[in-house]
């Protein structure tokens, strides 16, 4: 799982107070051999 950089806590911090909720805190997904992580997973 990769580091979280400078911006992470800022970024969640503002989607929280504008009303979208956090669902993934890294959001990972599979493609086929790969792993990859996506900053957030959120939805309003």
């Amino acid at each position: 799982m990769p580091a979280k950089d400078l911006f992470h806590d800022a970024v969640k911090h503002a989607l929280l107070q504008e009303g979208w909720v956090i669902t993934h805190d890294p959001l990972s997904l599979k493609v086929g051999r790969k792993d990859l992580f996506v900053d957030l997973g959120a939805e309003r």
